[in-house]
Order: C-alpha cells, then sequence, then structure tokens
C-alpha cells in the first residue's frame, strides 16, 4: 500500500492499476473530443481528455480520491488537510465527503470564488492565506497542528501521481495510441502522472508540459537541470502558480521532452477557442497546452496529439476576455 513516504522512484504501472480500480466507484471516464477545425488549424489530429467533466471539475479528483480511500480507519479518523489555489482543495473535499472524513484546506485569498465555493460545498474548510508559496506553507503547517489531519500534498505525494497516472492510461485507451500527450504544468502532478504511465505503457510517445510565460518555472528548471522554484508569480492560469517538488522533478527531469510556454494574451485566446469549437467549459490553466501548440505548430504538425484539458472550475463572471 502506498503512503507519503513512498520513495517515487519505486512506483510501477501496477500501482497506477491499482489506483484505477479503487477510484473507479468516485471517478468519471471523462470523454475524448476532437473538433475538425482546431485538427485543420493547427495540422495536426488532436485529441481532448475532458477532466473538466469530472464530478469535482478537475483531474485531480483522480489523485485525491486514491490518497483518501487508501487510508486506512485509524489514519482516515482525523481526516485530511492540504493547501491549494482551488482544484486540489475542492476534490480533495470531495474525496473526503465521500469516505465520510473532514477536510480542511489552505487557499490563497486571491484563489477564483468558484473554487471557494466549490470546496465548501462539499463540505471542506478554508483557511485563507497570501498567495504565495511560503504563505501558504506556513498557514498550512498552523493548520495542520491544529487538526490532526493526514496531509495530502497537491502534487508531491505518490498517492496523487498514481491516481493522475489513471488519466493517461483512459486517453491511450480512447484514442488507439498516440505520438504525443501535453498537459499542463504546475507543481507537475498530471505530468509526473502521465509520464509513470506513459514511459511503461507507451515509452514511444513524447511528452511535452505547457506553462505560462509568466509563470515560466518548470520551463527554466528543465533547462538548467535542477528545481528553480517562484514564490509569487502572477498569471491568468491560477493553477499553475505552484514549483515543482523533488518527486515530481524525478519524473519532468528524466520523462518530459520539452516544457514549451505560452503567453497571457495566447492563453486568454486559446480558451476563448476552445470554449468556442468544443463546446466546454474551461479554465486558463487548461488552455496552456493549445496555445503552446497554436505557437509551435510545426512541432505538432502532421502527428495524434493527445490534449488534457485539466479543468472547469472557472468564474463566470470574471472570464479574462471581459475583464479589463
Amino acid at each position: 500500500m502506498l503512503d507519503a513516504t513512498t520513495a517515487v522512484e519505486t512506483l510501477t504501472i501496477d500501482d497506477m492499476r491499482a489506483a484505477h480500480e479503487r477510484i473507479r466507484p468516485h471517478i468519471r471516464r471523462t470523454p475524448v473530443l476532437q473538433s475538425e477545425f482546431l485538427n485543420e488549424l493547427t495540422g495536426a489530429e488532436l485529441f481532448f481528455k475532458c477532466e473538466n467533466l469530472q464530478e469535482a471539475g478537475a483531474f485531480k479528483v483522480r489523485g485525491a480520491c486514491n490518497a483518501v480511500f487508501g487510508l486506512s480507519e485509524e489514519m482516515a479518523a482525523a481526516g485530511v488537510c492540504t493547501h491549494s489555489s482551488g482544484n486540489h482543495a475542492l476534490s480533495l473535499s470531495y474525496a473526503a465527503g465521500r469516505r465520510g472524513i473532514p477536510c480542511n484546506v489552505v487557499m490563497p485569498r486571491t484563489a477564483p470564488q468558484a473554487k471557494k465555493d466549490a470546496v465548501r460545498r462539499y463540505g471542506g474548510i478554508i483557511t485563507e492565506c497570501e498567495p504565495s508559496t511560503s504563505s501558504r506553507e506556513a498557514v498550512f503547517a498552523e493548520v495542520q497542528a491544529r487538526t490532526g489531519g493526514e496531509f495530502v500534498h497537491p502534487y508531491n505525494d505518490p498517492r496523487v501521481i498514481a491516481g493522475q497516472a489513471t488519466c493517461s492510461a483512459e486517453l491511450l485507451e480512447q484514442t488507439g495510441g498516440l505520438d504525443a500527450v501535453v498537459a499542463p504544468i504546475g507543481g507537475g502532478g498530471m505530468i509526473s502522472g502521465t509520464c509513470l504511465t506513459l514511459s511503461n505503457l507507451s515509452p514511444e510517445t513524447a511528452i511535452y508540459a505547457a506553462e505560462p510565460e509568466q509563470a515560466d518555472d518548470a520551463a527554466r528548471s528543465f533547462r538548467a537541470g535542477h528545481i528553480i522554484a517562484d514564490d509569487a508569480p502572477e498569471t491568468i492560469a491560477d493553477g499553475l502558480k505552484v514549483p515543482l517538488k523533488e518527486n515530481t522533478w524525478h519524473f519532468v527531469s528524466r520523462f518530459v521532452t520539452d516544457v514549451q510556454t505560452a503567453s497571457e494574451q495566447e492563453i486568454i485566446d486559446a480558451m476563448k477557442l476552445t470554449w468556442k469549437t468544443l463546446r466546454v467549459v474551461m479554465e486558463p490553466s487548461s488552455a496552456v497546452p493549445l496555445a503552446t501548440i497554436l505557437r509551435n505548430r510545426d512541432i505538432y504538425a502532421g502527428r495524434r496529439v493527445g490534449v488534457i484539458i485539466t479543468g472547469g472550475n472557472v468564474d463566470l463572471d470574471r472570464l479574462p476576455w471581459m475583464v479589463g
């Protein structure tokens, strides 16, 4: 059984498969959509895995459920706790609610109201912090000491990584194979899970991480060969502000082909384009992969490319193209 201290280098494809069985009753097998217009625009055959259609509105429900339902009864009694800008917070709240245990989350005061509302709707208890990594971790330490809950890190946790790995396993099954997969990168949980699955089941598939130019610490880390962490970057893609950690760096440094970036305007344009063509609600972080594909069309042209739409928890009163 995995726990928070399991060495990620020991994770195997069997851990992904065990996670899939564990979480199956609590997640959706999300659909894969295509758009002829986007295929023509990019020159690639794009397959969009719609994790925005999960019950909790984000892929992070996979890792959260794997962690929560993998706890012993004794560990679960005190509940769980975490820090998150939104999607992990609401996903852990959802998972904890399904198991009937308490969930305490620390969220930046600037987190989208839609995500705060979803956390509370699922029964999570929010403590707010300043919008920086240092503030988030300091406030969380106080909350964990007070509650005694099991810490489920948003991404630097082998249980979470194994859960996120189930997404690309489904994507492979639904498409029959891919030349490349592109997913957003912040802390690296989804990318790490993608690396775990593809390096075992489809090692010929290239893995690209997509990141905002204004929060490009993963791209700089990738080029430098070591983790570079920014404390409080500013970007419309609020879910991608956090830095890599040692567990996710293990996968990024070994299996990712490249980390590509996009400007704020390119992200907004890609988000609006996806809303129009796929007709699904997605958040800015989820638009970064398409933005990087459009910027690097020569890399993707003629290839079968999986694109993971990671979440759809967006404040409908503050859409980026409505804010001056």
